[in-house]
């Protein structure tokens, strides 16, 4: 994490345009990234350098990703975080952004410098969900680019459910779709009094995603948990403690003076200790929650495609241009 830190300090006061172009396998572990940044001057456009390397260096994969992604990498101590970064979209994701994240998740794991995982949004949101303005690639057929994102976003639920780390959802403000089933998977969440969680995957003309066909109901109950994913009914940061969904309730302002601090602390625990008796409490739902992972891929892949999916899609661009008006 110390070069993302590096290359982070020598751009920040830079504005750059970066080109990556990389090999049309969608694996990170083969492809083949060439970035090309330029600086601007007042007068002149340089070359400031051409890095080549093949991703199988992966520390410095992850540093091109950082430099274009939604989603901002930082340690501190013995915490890494993770922040979704794209606030002019309310924090939505991106497929790029998918594979940074899982990308990061299985870097972490191998790092034993750190001990805990919090994953948090930039700004009033945790995230919105996913970027429904997102196209295909311009080398990519429809079939082709929805098959290689179902793989992408399939790989980066599993390196969450793979993660040893201690793993805190830190929700800062709404929580949708993608979002709110992510936090089903980590080890411990909190949210701010300012959070929400809404899965609204039926009004898409969608299904289940990232577990949480068997998470939900897990942990909210069917009847919650049935309200969520079935009728996309939204559930406050009150409700959400009602039903152990969330263990704890802040409010914005206590987040840096009795938040952090806290979650310093947590960070300073034995890690083997950490680590072991996380895989105890784990191992019993491990195979139930990648049967669940694989069955919703699947479906969600079919659905992604239907003319119901296209509806929806349509349907909501219309509601959103209506909103601007």
């Amino acid at each position: 994490m110390s070069e993302q830190a590096d290359i982070g300090k020598l751009f920040s006061n830079k504005k750059l345009f970066q080109i990556t172009c990389i090999h049309k396998s969608t694996h990170v572990s083969k492809c083949l990234p060439f970035v090309i940044a330029f600086t601007l001057s007042n007068k002149f456009i340089g070359v400031l350098f051409v890095l080549i390397t093949l991703a199988s260096v992966r520390g410095l994969c992850a540093v091109f990703l950082q430099l274009c992604s939604e989603i901002r990498v930082e340690k501190k101590d013995k915490i890494l975080v993770i922040t979704f970064d794209n606030p002019k979209k309310r924090n939505s994701l991106n497929r790029k952004a998918y594979k940074e994240l899982g990308l990061v998740l299985r870097e972490v794991d191998k790092d034993n410098s750190v001990t805990t995982v919090v994953i948090t949004g930039k700004g009033d949101f945790f995230t919105s969900g996913n970027d429904l303005s997102q196209s295909a690639d311009a080398f990519l057929d429809l079939e082709t680019f929805i098959k290689e994102s179902n793989v992408i976003f399939k790989e980066m639920v599993s390196a969450l459910i793979d993660c040893t780390k201690l793993t805190i959802a830190l929700i800062n403000g709404p929580c949708i779709g993608i979002g709110a089933t992510l936090t089903a998977l980590c080890d411990i969440v909190w949210c701010s009094s300012t959070a929400y969680f809404l899965t609204p995957f039926t009004k898409l003309g969608l299904v289940t995603e990232a577990c949480s066909s068997y998470t939900f109901p897990l942990i909210l109950g069917r009847s919650k948990a049935n309200e969520m994913l079935l009728l996309s009914e939204k559930m406050t940061a009150q409700e959400a403690y009602n039903h152990s969904f969330v263990s704890k309730i802040f409010e914005p302002a206590e987040l840096e003076t009795n938040i952090w601090p806290k979650l310093r602390e947590f960070s300073e625990l034995p890690p083997e200790s950490l680590q072991t008796s996380k895989r105890l409490i784990r191992q019993h739902e491990r195979d139930t929650i990648y049967r669940s992972l694989n069955a919703e891929s699947e479906e969600l892949y079919k659905r992604l495609l239907s003319e119901e999916f296209t509806n929806a899609l349509v349907a909501f661009a219309n509601r959103k241009n209506k909103s601007k008006l």
